[in-house]
């Protein structure tokens, strides 16, 4: 698989933000040594351009880089569309296929951070998964103990093998083109990220 070297996007925080309807539903000042968490935020994509903003702005996320973030939602909700966009923003290049049958599917891209390294990033789509034990026989531990960006469609068909994710994107449709968002992070820096993200809308 080649490597990209394509640059971080730059990008226009004020447009990005005007696309977002943002509701905290649990906020509380967040310390590193001592996070409340989950942290929940509430927002809606009103297009597909937004869900398309809201993906750059996760790839510029410095934690982003060895982070598990998790999708779900029902089918056609847009959770590989979101993928999609976000494996762009990081440089991905070429076609970026959906691992429904693969289960997984790996990339790597030259490093955000490290023009001299590669990113890792893991693709997982357990869909057609019957029993969570098909994660383990899989070899997906070896993956999970690596560093890179893990993301994961339909991971409550993993069962409790998987860690807790970093980021739990909810996606509910509200029609053809809206989509409801529940995001909860589970690690201080998730939470950190979320925090963020609610200062520069209040600002």
């Amino acid at each position: 698989m080649g490597k990209s070297q394509l640059p971080c996007p730059k990008l226009n925080l004020r447009h990005q933000l005007e696309t977002f309807v943002l509701s905290t539903v649990h906020h509380q000042s967040i310390v590193e040594s001592d996070l409340p968490l989950p942290q929940q935020l509430q927002l809606a994509w009103l297009d597909e351009a937004a869900t398309q903003r809201f993906a750059e702005r996760l790839a510029v996320w410095p934690g982003v880089t060895n982070a598990f973030i998790t999708l779900q939602g029902p089918l056609g909700s847009g959770k590989t569309t979101f993928v999609r966009y976000l494996l762009r923003a990081l440089g991905i290049q070429g076609r970026i296929k959906s691992p429904t049958y693969a289960v997984v599917e790996p990339y790597e891209v030259a490093h955000p951070a490290n023009a001299a390294a590669t990113l890792a990033i893991s693709h997982f789509d357990f869909y057609r998964f019957t029993d969570p034990r098909e994660w383990e026989d899989a070899g997906f531990r070896d993956i999970f103990a690596s560093p890179g960006l893990k993301i994961a469609e339909w991971p409550d068909l993993a069962g409790a093998l998987l860690p807790s994710p970093d980021l739990a994107i909810q996606l509910t449709p509200m029609d053809e083109t809206r989509r409801q968002v529940h995001l909860t992070a589970h690690t201080a820096a998730g939470a950190a990220w979320l925090q963020q993200m609610q200062s520069e809308a209040a600002a």
